[in-house]
């Protein structure tokens, strides 16, 4: 083989390699362009209770938020945060202006049906699908019952499961608790009570078992009896 032909052959796979790297630049600043319009942003301003953030690779609900106006300087947003996995608290401040990206989540009704090990299996309520959620993705876990409908929130964009959210009051059965006194209907003084889903909780003297109360799961405190 000739020396030019050596020396063309080698110029034609340096050109190309260039032309590889120019398409490889280009590819990625497309992509970039997209994953930018992917990624929807909002405004610190317009952050409301209930919207979710992505911050530092977490998820966050917005459970407070407040406009501050400072003596001298500009208006700033004092939030508090609630993190979607372990409920930690935290609150931060940020500058009118200050973008952050919103995550766009969806709440549908699912029944719960049973335990499997450790996961508790949902159905979808409008189309039927069973999917296991795990203990520590649901609310109020200790005082869920078979046949109860919570709110399953995930994330739209990628269809995850956030977590599993019990409604703010059920109705239990009493399986347990020492006999209530006749006549005593004082509700400040309390005495421990083993409810049907096994979780325990404190209730008035005159409750006895077998009684279905209504308890708040947030807490899991009584709240009153149902007659």
């Amino acid at each position: 083989m000739s020396f030019y032909k050596v020396m063309y052959d080698f110029c034609c796979k340096v050109t190309n390699f260039f032309a590889y790297v120019q398409i490889f630049l280009y590819l990625c600043t497309d992509l970039e362009k997209i994953y930018q319009n992917y990624t929807a942003m909002i405004n610190s301003q317009d952050i409301k209770n209930g919207v979710c953030i992505r911050m530092d690779g977490r998820l966050y609900f917005v459970i407070e938020f407040l406009h501050v106006k400072p003596g001298k300087g500009n208006t700033i947003m004092r939030v508090k945060f609630k993190d979607v996995v372990d409920g930690r608290v935290l609150e931060r401040r940020f500058n009118i202006g200050e973008k952050l990206e919103d995550v766009r989540v969806e709440r549908r009704p699912y029944q719960y049906l049973y335990q499997e090990g450790d996961d508790y299996i949902f159905m979808n309520q409008e189309t039927y699908e069973q999917v296991p959620i795990g203990h520590d993705l649901i609310t109020g876990v200790d005082f869920l019952k078979e046949g109860f409908v919570c709110d399953v929130v995930s994330d739209a964009s990628t269809e995850t499961i956030l977590f599993a959210e019990l409604p703010t009051k059920v109705e239990l059965a009493i399986a347990y608790t020492e006999p209530g006194l006749k006549g005593d209907t004082a509700t400040n003084t309390l005495k421990p009570a083993k409810l049907e889903t096994g979780a325990e909780i404190r209730v008035p003297l005159f409750i006895n078992e077998g009684e279905i109360i209504r308890v708040d799961t947030r807490d899991g405190s009584y709240c009153e009896r149902v007659r």
